[in-house]
């Protein structure tokens, strides 16, 4: 059965009963913590058996009682009741009935004639539900002025949240707190304040994590919160069984203890580690003594290194280190590490297979064509070949300057500054001296970048004639004038 309070309205807007996400209004699966199915309720009993009369009922946050049906009224699943409280009445839904209460009270060690079995009064009429509900809604107004006082007072103690009775007249204050606190004040301001009764109840981190809810690390809910009710104790202990960094950051959950969630595989580890050897066995090889580094335990791989060699590490089989131990126990020494880590061979991992391109994105796609690099073209400019090209670079006045400053750097270089003879770079081969005047005409054009080449050097050395020359004629006019 459905909460009513998360039905839609006319327009088909959800109305929600603003418990975000944890539920106590009704029996919808967020807020009905170990919610059991009766799958006993469409069963008839043997003739002559009555009915069992102790059913259970669900608070806030599901928190669970068992009361007595003393009237015999005629009761099921989903029901909204009035019971017996410390003083007045509560309202509360009836969560399970039938056999399987027989159950859940044998797991919880209580007896029917116990006197922690109260009475149901009737079933909830519609002023008690609109007591109830007016009181549900005074609960975070409640909180938060009860925690103004408590800093006023000065108190060492977290307000974690406040329970309404049903007939509005007493409220449960759920509070934590590392030490004992004296709050007689705390609850005399209360009391004055709200003007009700006031019960004060301290629970440990677990239990507000659990009221509270949340979500964990893993990304669920949390366990404590939807189906895990016996918090057990958790030590660092079970971490180092399970090869964990001790890092209290990644270990602690919400509640600031150790995650519950450490005692769930511990024993598959205890198993699995009776096998191993201790870390603390020290092996005798024929190269040195090795010491433990790691271990892989669910593999059956363990990682040793050499005390002299440390900075590096040789991955062993478990049956490998225990024949190794076996050898050691009678007296001899085990062959070099190396030797055993060449015999373990590495599985190649079976990845996903490619099935027809299946794992491409674009196998789609077009395929693009390549970008071939051309020449932009510039407009009104004739592309001349190569060779034309080569002898418009001879002709022009562009290759002789800087064949000229070419030399003149060369020059520059040599120490003598000689000239070079144009008779110095003929080729060996001879030639009637007829052929040669013949070529010397017609090849008139192309030694004229070889004449002004010289040109610049014969101005450097007028020039420097010059400079002499009045250089001279200055010294002279100096002798004369002394």
């Amino acid at each position: 059965m459905g909460c009513g309070n998360c039905s839609t309205n006319k327009n088909g807007v959800p109305k929600g009963c603003k418990s975000n996400g944890n539920c106590a209004t009704g029996s919808c699966g967020s807020g009905n913590k170990l919610a059991v199915f009766d799958w006993l309720s469409n069963m008839t009993l043997p003739t002559g058996e009555a009915p069992f009369n102790i059913y259970e009922v669900r608070f806030k946050n599901g928190r669970k009682h068992f009361y007595k049906n003393a009237e015999k009224l005629t009761i099921s699943m989903g029901d909204i009741v009035a019971v017996e409280g410390s003083s007045g009445h509560d309202v509360g839904v009836v969560s399970l009935a039938g056999e399987l209460v027989k159950v859940q009270m044998r797991k919880r060690k209580i007896e029917a004639d116990s006197d922690e079995v109260k009475k149901i009064y009737r079933k909830a009429s519609q002023k008690d539900i609109d007591v109830w509900q007016e009181a549900r809604q005074k609960e975070l107004e409640t909180q938060r002025k009860g925690r103004e006082i408590i800093s006023k007072l000065g108190l060492k103690m977290k307000l974690s949240d406040v329970e309404y009775q049903g007939d509005g007249t007493k409220a449960t204050f759920y509070y934590t707190a590392d030490d004992r606190v004296d709050f007689r004040q705390l609850i005399r301001d209360l009391a004055s304040a709200f003007s009700i009764r006031v019960e004060m109840k301290q629970v440990g981190m677990r239990q507000e994590a659990a009221r509270l809810g949340g979500v964990g690390s893993c990304g669920r809910e949390l366990c404590c919160s939807t189906w895990l009710t016996d918090f057990r104790k958790v030590n660092t202990a079970a971490a180092r069984y399970q090869q964990l960094s001790l890092n209290p950051l990644k270990l602690a959950g919400q509640c600031g203890k150790l995650k519950c969630c450490l005692n769930f595989e511990l024993d598959s580890y205890v198993d699995a580690l009776k096998e191993f050897p201790k870390q603390e066995v020290v092996l005798n090889t024929e190269k040195g003594e090795a010491i433990f580094v790691k271990m892989d335990i669910f593999k059956q791989l363990l990682w040793y290194t050499y005390k002299e060699e440390s900075y590096k590490w040789y991955k062993l089989s478990l049956e490998q280190v225990l024949e190794i131990i076996e050898l050691n126990n009678a007296g001899e020494q085990a062959s070099p590490l190396e030797e055993y880590e060449s015999e373990i061979l590495d599985d190649p991992k079976i990845d996903f297979e490619n099935v027809v391109g299946q794992d491409s994105l674009t196998r789609f796609d077009t395929p693009k064509k390549p970008k071939r690099n051309r020449r932009k073209v510039k407009k009104g400019v004739n592309n001349k070949p190569a060779e034309n090209k080569v002898a418009d670079s001879k002709v022009t006045n562009k290759s002789p300057q800087k064949n000229t400053e070419k030399t003149e750097v060369e020059k520059k270089k040599r120490p003598d500054n000689r000239r070079t003879s144009t008779r110095n770079n003929r080729p060996n081969n001879t030639k009637p001296k007829g052929e040669v005047k013949q070529n010397n005409n017609t090849a008139s054009n192309k030694q004229q970048p070889v004449e002004n080449k010289t040109t610049p050097n014969k101005k450097r050395r007028r020039n420097n004639n010059k400079k002499r020359n009045n250089n001279g004629n200055n010294n002279a006019e100096n002798n004369k004038q002394k």
